[in-house]
């Protein structure tokens, strides 16, 4: 929480409490469902809640947002995001139903109430549409974008950025930006947090 604390503040007691204890929920159920690798798995806070954090730090999103998370995994970013943002509904979706038990029984054990999931691919989601996309790290972003796109709104709700793709990657990122055919806008973390695991990882948001 002390990483946290480093670049935020302004959190409600609640928050505090939930983003404290996440750390040793993750622990705990990363042995029963390794959703997580064992060598990140002490270092949650730098490489997994911060690292989600980032979307925050730059997409103030407002309330009644409704935000979906393709390939959420163990819960990232769709869970930090969620109790960093408690008015937005997060929607969290992965290809792996195991995985999702994990962010379920994190959410219900942290009282988070504006996140639901579901045990689908991207591709198969029909009938509804979301302000934003997040993603972190699961495809090229040419991918990426096919997926979102039809998952995207018209109408925007934020006065300073379109809806749109928003996603963390990391890496020399030249070609597949070029293969992609996208113009996005690309933020280096390491303007954002100091610490030296973020040197080369970025976020990249398309808007629509």
């Amino acid at each position: 929480m002390e990483l946290i604390s480093k670049y935020f503040s302004d959190f409600s007691p609640i928050q505090v409490n939930q983003f404290e204890q996440l750390g040793a929920l993750y622990a705990e159920w990363n042995e029963k469902i390794n959703v997580i690798s064992r060598k990140d798995i002490n270092e949650l806070y730098e490489r997994h809640v911060l690292h989600s954090l980032s979307i925050a730090a730059e997409f103030d999103f407002i309330d009644g947002l409704e935000i979906i998370d393709l390939g959420t995994g163990g819960g990232f970013p769709g869970v930090p995001l969620a109790i960093f943002f408690p008015n937005v509904r997060f929607h969290l979706v992965d290809s792996i139903g195991k995985k999702l038990k994990v962010v379920d029984a994190i959410c219900q054990e942290l009282g988070i109430q504006n996140v639901t999931t579901q045990h689908t691919r991207a591709e198969e989601i029909k009938n509804r549409k979301f302000d934003f996309v997040v993603s972190r790290a699961v495809a090229p972003l040419k991918d990426l974008w096919t997926w979102s796109r039809p998952l995207l709104k018209k109408e925007h709700k934020m006065p300073d950025f379109k809806n749109g793709l928003i996603c963390l990657k990391g890496g020399d990122l030249a070609q597949e930006i070029a293969e992609s055919g996208l113009k996005p806008y690309a933020k280096p973390i390491e303007q954002i947090f100091e610490e030296e695991y973020y040197k080369d990882k970025f976020i990249i948001y398309v808007p629509v």
